[in-house]
């Protein structure tokens, strides 16, 4: 099994930097292995660029070389799979469209919306949920051009 290593994604206008897993590719090159739950504009498999930082003892994000074609979305569930039918229910709809997912906790999710299914889908899906939501990457901007 490939060594994984961490990389941070520093957020000069958020509150959180993030670090995500990632397989060294050579050539400070990295494929992400996980999603993120923070960080916007990259999503799971996406190769990114990071060098060593000294001042912050670990590999930091550049930039983004490839992306892989999956997309990120996060939900604010009201209330837990465990404690809703609801939230199962959302949860069970993504997973059956082909999505993955992990949670931060169990009401933040990180979904993972792999090429061969359709955004607008699944948009539909949490919009008729009623659940808050947003698009990571792309992120909401990307899609409707007000980059």
């Amino acid at each position: 099994m490939d060594e994984l290593t961490k990389i941070l994604f520093p957020d000069e206008h958020q509150k959180y930097d993030e670090t995500l897993w990632a397989t060294p590719l050579g050539n400070n090159l990295y494929k992400l292995d996980n999603s993120p739950f923070f960080v916007y504009g990259v999503s799971w498999q996406d190769v990114v660029e990071a060098e060593f930082s000294r001042e912050k003892s670990m590999l930091v994000f550049s930039k983004v070389v490839e992306k892989s074609g999956n997309r990120t979305i996060r939900i604010v569930l009201e209330k837990s799979a465990n404690d809703s039918q609801v939230s199962k229910k959302i949860l069970d709809d993504l997973i059956e469209m082909g999505c993955s997912y992990e949670g931060a906790n169990q009401r933040y999710i990180s979904v993972n919306i792999p090429p061969s299914v359709n955004l607008e889908s699944v948009s539909q899906v949490l919009v008729q949920s009623g659940q808050q939501w947003e698009n990571a990457d792309p992120t909401y901007e990307m899609l409707t051009g007000q980059e």
